[in-house]
């Protein structure tokens, strides 16, 4: 088995989880949440990133509005919608059974 590559399908399974968890702290652009998750080790890359926040925004989860910037082009800003905040919750509240049996399973 290649322990890598188990890893990183662990990190791509809790991806959306982890991105709507960055974008609830407050409005997000694009490059601090791939910071962010650089940051906690969960590596992306915008290639993966940008499909799956319009794959959010299409979902209602996701909203978005354009910033200008002084740096370049208008940015945009990810925010959570309410159902994307509730959507957040049941994640978190799976999140945490989810913990708790694997914690079971290995205490055993």
């Amino acid at each position: 088995m290649d322990l890598e590559n188990t890893k990183a399908q662990m990190r791509k399974g809790i991806l959306e989880y982890c991105i709507l968890s960055v974008i609830s702290r407050g409005s997000s652009y694009s490059s601090d949440i791939i910071n962010e998750l650089k940051e906690a080790e969960v590596i992306v890359v915008e290639g993966t990133l940008y499909p799956l926040l319009t794959r959010l925004k299409n979902s209602g989860l996701l909203s978005y509005r354009w910033e200008e910037s002084q740096q370049g082009p208008p940015r945009k800003y990810y925010e959570l919608t309410v159902r994307g905040r509730n959507y957040l919750t049941d994640l978190d509240r799976s999140w945490n059974e989810l913990v708790e049996s694997v914690s079971m399973l290995r205490r055993k």
